[in-house]
């Protein structure tokens, strides 16, 4: 396994309420194809397991079909690093200020050593930006 020399994400800040910074992400994610297989909402969570107070933080598992087919056929064990992660989460120090964050594709190229997945990486890449690009 290799250290990753790539930034962890593709990100952006946006304003507006935590409601509609999600709602716009999951149209944005659509928009390139990407469906929602899983959220996680990690402020219930903490609270309902742990009794822990954080910000707004969801976690959605976002999964491009095509994408995600040619990433299998390449490496079966790729799937251990899919949905791909896109993170809404409050920033803490401006009211109505939220960070988008989708996990950068080209880790899973670094993690997983394997060359043949450079390709869906970097087309991944394209339509997480693009997608991220659009709530600014």
């Amino acid at each position: 396994m290799t250290t990753p020399t790539e930034p962890i994400a593709i990100a952006t800040k946006v304003a507006g309420t935590f409601d509609d910074v999600v709602t716009r992400t999951r149209a944005a994610l659509a928009e390139q194809g990407f469906g929602i297989l899983t959220e996680i909402d990690m402020q219930a969570t903490l609270k309902a397991k742990l009794d822990e107070d954080m910000e707004k933080y969801l976690i959605l598992g976002a999964c491009n079909p095509p994408l995600a087919h040619r990433a299998v056929s390449v490496d079966r064990q790729i799937g251990l690093l899919l949905p791909c992660n896109v993170v809404v989460r409050e920033d803490t120090t401006t009211e109505n200020s939220f960070f988008v964050e989708a996990m950068n594709p080209a880790l899973m190229v670094q993690v997983s050593g394997e060359p043949g997945l450079k390709s869906v990486a970097a087309d991944a890449a394209v339509k997480l930006r693009a997608a991220v690009d659009s709530l600014i």
